[in-house]
């Protein structure tokens, strides 16, 4: 194995300077750093992590939390963007990722235990139940913490806009003549209740009224939920001319419940997603949906962590909002006389 005082002795300097170049320090000459780092590179040096670790008082180990109730994992496209996005940041400013779970193998242990048995230096936590006993022991633990979409007092958070993309989705809507609109949300949580006030709101400064029974709940990411509420929606005699899905991927029930019942998009009935994921641009006609910043927030996130972790004693956790950009497709008909 290749040590530093090999690489010392190649080059002619000592160990101090190689382990400056080696670390990114900037008190000894550029062409040094260059001409040890290619030397290095040429005898298949590789770090020590532990003793980096110990040197350091870190581990360079980034905690990911992320529990998909729906159970798709990583093939969940959104949250898939976000954490190959986080990863990438991540790596690039030095850091590994390591999956958070409560389990490991005979062993019984919660997110903070876990997080301590790994000896992250911090977490991300992307997709959970913010009310779970566990997730709040960890949050309210030394370790710092970068919340996705969730906001804790004193922690930092990164946050897409709710808001706002639902009140462009219902601007669009309403310039293209559309009045009675219904809305298919997913569960209860905080991102739920954001676009939901929000669309009411945005309806309400329109001056559109919106019946009780215009708004009905699904599943995000679950097709067969948003398809038996498109079911309730068609069956009423004041139908809707537009409906609203919790998620791309869910418009895909409605999208089969409107085809079996011989209701053409956007002829006889239009409509839009959110998320703005690849499947909704290679969809025919192509979905009007809200392409939420994915990339973007797992970039912030792990920025975000990094600052945490490397600079606790000036760092201020802060509400970092994301913003997205509503995509025109061709499911929401013109109906202006």
């Amino acid at each position: 194995m290749v040590t530093i005082k090999d690489i010392s002795e190649r080059c002619g300097v000592s160990r101090a300077t190689v382990s400056k170049a080696l670390n990114g320090h900037t008190d000894i000459g550029a062409d040094t750093i260059v001409q040890i780092r290619r030397v290095a590179k040429e005898m298949g040096y590789l770090p020590n992590a532990t003793a980096r670790a110990l040197k350091l008082g870190r581990s360079h180990n980034i905690g990911v939390l992320f529990v998909d109730q729906t159970a798709c994992g990583l093939r969940h496209e959104y949250f898939s963007s976000i954490l190959d996005s986080l990863k990438v940041e991540a790596e690039r400013r030095g850091y590994d990722i390591t999956f958070i779970s409560k389990d490991i193998g005979e062993f019984s242990m919660d997110y903070y235990e876990h997080t301590k048995y790994r000896n992250c230096d911090g977490v991300v936590i992307a997709s959970v139940d913010f009310s779970d006993p566990a997730v709040l022991k960890l949050i309210s633990s030394e370790i710092p913490t970068v919340t996705l979409d969730f906001v804790f007092d004193n922690r930092t958070s990164v946050l897409s806009d709710n808001i706002g993309g639902m009140s462009a989705l219902v601007h669009y809507i309403y310039e293209m003549g559309h009045r009675r609109i219904a809305f298919i949300h997913g569960e209860d949580t905080s991102v739920t209740q954001k676009r939901l006030i929000s669309f009411h709101k945005t309806c309400a400064s329109l001056g559109i009224r919106i019946p009780e029974y215009y708004v009905k709940p699904a599943v995000y990411h679950d097709p067969k939920t948003s398809g038996l509420a498109t079911r309730d929606l068609l069956a009423l005699s004041d139908r809707p001319t537009c409906i609203l899905y919790p998620d791309d991927f869910s418009f895909i029930g409605g999208m089969n419940e409107l085809e079996r019942q011989g209701v053409s998009i956007p002829d006889d009935m239009s409509v839009a997603g959110y998320d703005g994921i690849l499947l909704s641009q290679v969809l025919r006609p192509r979905l009007t949906t809200y392409r939420q910043g994915a990339e973007e927030m797992g970039r912030e996130a792990a920025t975000k962590l990094v600052e945490l972790i490397e600079q606790p004693k000036t760092c201020l956790p802060q509400q970092i909002m994301v913003s997205g950009q509503l995509l025109k497709g061709d499911t929401i008909k013109n109906i202006n006389d």
